[in-house]
């Protein structure tokens, strides 16, 4: 027993040995990569403050064109920004320098208490492409001088119907309060004019979902390219069809924004004003379901049923919003009718509010 034993610790002691050993080669191994990405960053760091400085100058020269400054005044501005750029690079390089220093001279890496973003300094950068606890991402980027296009999530809500041939609103099969809608897209919103935002191009992608309930226990019911309303045969606790399109929407908006200036770039901002879009969208339908519940001898049935029902393949309309800020009042209706190749034509309306957020 004693002699199993004895061969039991010498194994645990060999491979313990042999651990620490591997552990070892790899902390060099990190420290070696570390360091060559250190290096890398010397550049980057140079690119980066260039191309700040570059941004810098021709904000010096379009002040200098607009008259807002004299040439004695644009040299004196560029050559503080020069400084400024250099001083930059130094410094930081320096901080490289020092932690590739700490690193060749720790093999078994290094650990300080220092709050650093960039590294738990075991010894690590961070993520690829950091420095000195700052990641080189494109927020440190100069900004461009001037942005005509930016983007927003766009997310709308709110009642839905259909405007049936010959017939009133008031008459719709559909329940009012109970069939809604949804959309959730992005946006790409283009200034118009190079010295005035008064009128933007809005354009972009959304998922439309229309749904429609019936009044009166009907559903629908698909009877070959004819899809028409019937009484469901049991007490129905649910009856919606739901119409999901993927469009592509397209608005000029028109209203009022502020410019506001800064030392390098400047920006139009719509913030707190009114503005109006008019357009239209097209695009296509990529799927259509009827949702039923209801009871037989007491026992509850959810019905999914997936199919076309008829609903037209391309669909497209017209929309418009009245916003103040991010919140507008907003209405679309499809030109295109939600059943296709039926008797009368029923078309798609909505109305409701959409949050257009950058």
């Amino acid at each position: 027993m004693q002699t199993i034993t004895k061969y039991v610790v010498v194994l645990i002691l060999a491979l313990a040995t042999q651990c620490f050993y591997a552990q070892d080669s790899i902390t060099n191994v990190n420290n070696k990569h570390k360091i060559e990405e250190l290096k890398t960053l010397k550049e980057d760091i140079k690119n980066q403050e260039k191309a700040h400085l570059k941004v810098e100058v021709e904000s010096i020269n379009r002040r200098l064109e607009n008259g807002e400054i004299s040439n004695d005044e644009a040299e004196i501005l560029k050559k503080e920004v020069a400084k400024k750029r250099a001083l930059n690079i130094e410094n930081r390089i320096a901080i490289i320098n020092n932690k590739i220093s700490l690193l060749e001279r720790n093999e078994e890496g290094y650990r300080t208490n220092e709050d650093e973003d960039l590294s738990k300094i075991g010894f690590s950068i961070g993520e690829e492409g950091s420095f000195a606890g700052i990641k080189i991402t494109n927020k440190n980027k100069p900004k461009k001088y001037d942005l005509r296009t930016t983007s927003d999530f766009v997310i709308a809500f709110g009642l839905n119907n259909a405007i049936i041939e010959g017939e009133n609103l008031d008459d719709s099969p559909y329940k009012f309060g109970g069939s809604r809608f949804f959309e959730i897209g992005w946006a790409w919103k283009t200034r118009v004019f190079k010295n005035s935002n008064f009128l933007r191009l809005k354009y972009g992608y959304s998922f439309q979902i229309n749904g429609l309930k019936p009044q009166d226990n009907n559903y629908f019911v698909q009877q070959g390219n004819q899809t028409m309303l019937e009484e469901f045969p049991e007490n129905l606790k649910k009856s919606k069809l739901s119409i999901t399109n993927l469009v592509f929407p397209v608005h000029f908006e028109f209203g009022p924004s502020k410019r506001v200036d800064k030392d390098t770039y400047y920006r139009y901002s719509t913030n707190n004003q009114f503005k109006i879009g008019i357009g239209g969208y097209a695009g296509f339908n990529i799927g259509s379901r009827q949702k039923l519940k209801y009871e037989v001898d007491g026992e509850r049935i959810k019905d999914k049923q997936k199919k076309s029902f008829n609903t037209t393949s391309l669909v497209y309309g017209l929309s418009t919003y009245v916003a103040f800020d991010e919140i507008a009042l907003y209405v679309k209706y499809d030109l295109s009718p939600i059943f296709k190749n039926q008797a009368i034509d029923q078309n798609n309306i909505s109305i409701g509010v959409r949050f257009d957020m950058d």
